[in-house]
């Protein structure tokens, strides 16, 4: 009990201590500087460690941010594994994001702020189903990001594109009302217009 209680006393989270938050959990400024082995996000004051990806999560990711950054208009960018400030306890890092960077530094930012991101993109691991199905999409619904777009393995291992919009009244995120789920090719006009051939994410 002593050694816990040392450690919810530290000011900033390390290697020995991070799996020991205060009691209102770690803040951002608390754990910025952290230098661990493995990649990680701040979600309600929680250091949650992100699993190893496979070849498929990294291709399509890579590929999909490839697409949408050559297609991108002003004012807005596209950045992938990249941690969005929701608040002080909350720090998620999407597989990719679409903001406006509208009065932004880019050049000095930790994180892009959540006001700012318009798409929120997550590529489904067989480790993180239950997270990219439900509790992220709840997350960047509270947050206000207007459009999500969940990513599936489909047949012959072709992405699949299930395309969310947030409604304005409930403040949740139902399927496109354009077209909600996108197979072998991706068309869509938000947050700006793409054409994007899905299997070609997956050819080497």
């Amino acid at each position: 009990m002593a050694a816990e209680a040392h450690h919810r006393q530290q000011a900033s989270a390390t290697s020995e201590n991070w799996m020991y938050p205060p009691d209102d959990g770690w803040t951002w400024d608390q754990v910025q500087e952290l230098d661990v082995p493995f990649d990680w996000e701040l979600v309600d004051g929680n250091i949650v460690v992100r699993g190893m990806a496979k070849v498929w999560h990294q291709l399509v990711r890579d590929e999909l941010y490839f697409r949408l950054r050559s297609a991108k208009r002003p004012p807005f960018a596209v950045i992938s594994e990249q941690g969005v400030m929701f608040d002080e306890r909350n720090v998620p890092k999407p597989d990719i994001v679409v903001f406006d960077k509208t009065g932004l530094d880019v050049a000095t930012l930790d994180c892009i702020p959540a006001a700012n991101v318009v798409l929120a993109i997550e590529v489904v691991s067989p480790g993180s189903r239950k997270e990219d199905r439900f509790l992220k999409p709840g997350m960047y619904a509270e947050a206000a990001i207007d459009y999500y777009w969940r990513v599936e393995r489909g047949e012959e291992n072709v992405p699949v594109v299930h395309e969310f919009w947030r409604h304005y009244e409930t403040g949740v995120y139902a399927p496109s009302p354009e077209q909600p789920t996108h197979m072998s090719k991706l068309t869509t006009e938000v947050p700006f217009p793409l054409d994007i051939d899905l299997r070609g994410l997956i050819e080497i």
